[in-house]
């Protein structure tokens, strides 16, 4: 186990390799999965006050799931918010770029400057999930191992980059900088101590 401040972090997330690779996967995690994105009570007040700049970048679909349910829905079994869904179970937020491959329409609207968020963390983030501990203050920061994620393994392993390496961006943006140079010291004397 290893504890950075109030963070349990996976020791996979350091040694772990991984690089998105969309051309492989089309961004499958946008549409797969049981539940929509895990997304932050904060956010969702962001995304709630900007979303007529966001609802131009999305599908019919998600438009309309949009602005019948809301940006987010309480999630009971897993205890937090995630985004909506259109049938079929993708992301209400999800668009496609001319290559068919799933892209984020809240970071479409952020690349051409019609908001200033991102996107939600938890994707962001992703290969690495957040939870808090049950009965404590501690957060466990864990790689989440999918198999639609394969060609990001060998995209990363080919590239040599650890999972926390290609997450460097939204590591700083949710935890700060001195965080992530503590993580790339935690990650130097985990090498070390294998060598």
């Amino acid at each position: 186990m290893l504890i950075i401040d109030d963070k349990i972090i996976d020791i996979d997330i350091l040694q772990e390799e991984f690089i998105c690779n969309l051309d492989a996967c089309k961004g499958a995690c946008c549409w797969e999965g049981d539940y929509g994105a895990p997304i932050e009570v904060e956010e969702i007040e962001l995304l709630e006050k900007q979303i007529d700049k966001i609802l131009p970048y999305l599908t019919p679909e998600g438009r309309a799931v949009i602005e019948k349910e809301g940006v987010a829905e309480y999630i009971p079994q897993e205890k937090e918010f995630g985004t909506t869904l259109v049938e079929g179970g993708a992301c209400s937020f999800l668009t496609y770029d001319d290559n068919g491959i799933a892209k984020c329409g809240i970071e479409k609207a952020h690349e051409e400057g019609a908001i200033d968020y991102i996107k939600p963390i938890s994707c962001h983030l992703y290969p690495i999930r957040v939870e808090r501990v049950e009965g404590n203050d501690f957060w466990k920061l864990e790689y989440d191992r999918w198999d639609i994620c394969s060609a990001a393994c060998e995209k990363g392993k080919a590239n040599g980059v650890a999972i926390y390496e290609f997450l460097k961006t939204p590591l700083i943006r949710k935890y700060g900088a001195d965080f992530y140079d503590q993580l790339e010291d935690l990650a130097r004397h985990v090498k070390e101590s294998k060598d």
